[in-house]
């Protein structure tokens, strides 16, 4: 069975800079909790932010990528530099996928930790730019495949697949 790294925020968990959440209201979703395969986690809050916190972007439209490099920032609203929890937060993700062997994880659109298709551009001015997050960098280099919650029927079927793969690798031992 594949387990699937999700955003706490995602499942109702209060933990988003606002000290809100973002529900993903899917039947797959509940499903895959059912099925005991939902491993939840927020990288910002693992990295030890605190819930709610001044919201964050990657300076000078960089990325997740950049800020991995050491060539990169994660700056607050306020002025307040944060790059060492972005890099905690994802340090406790990349120890997860191995742990665990996790491949697929579903995250938090447009978050500079979370975001896949895009994140901001630094200027707190709702910018996006085709760059990921933090986390979902270090997952990119780990070979693990990111959706979004607007991607959850990918995500079920490229899981499904993998289900598939494991069955026959299981019946070929």
């Amino acid at each position: 069975m594949e387990f699937i790294l999700v955003s706490a925020c995602l499942l109702g968990h209060l933990v988003r800079y606002h000290g809100g959440s973002a529900p993903c209201e899917s039947p797959i979703l509940q499903r895959w909790i059912t099925e005991g395969r939902v491993i939840a986690l927020c990288p910002e809050i693992a990295g030890g932010l605190p819930t709610p916190r001044p919201p964050s972007e990657i300076a000078g439209a960089a990325g997740g990528a950049a800020v991995l490099a050491g060539t990169a920032r994660v700056i607050e609203k306020t002025g307040g530099d944060v790059t060492p929890a972005f890099l905690l937060g994802a340090q406790q993700v990349k120890a997860l996928v191995r742990e665990r062997g996790i491949r697929v994880a579903l995250l938090k659109e447009g978050s500079p930790t979370c975001g896949s298709a895009y994140t901001h551009d630094g200027s707190f001015s709702g910018i996006h730019i085709a760059r990921p997050g933090v986390t979902t960098a270090m997952l990119l280099q780990l070979g693990v495949r990111v959706f979004s919650e607007a991607q959850v029927d990918e995500a079920a079927a490229f899981v499904n697949a993998l289900d598939r793969l494991g069955t026959v690798s299981a019946g070929q031992s």
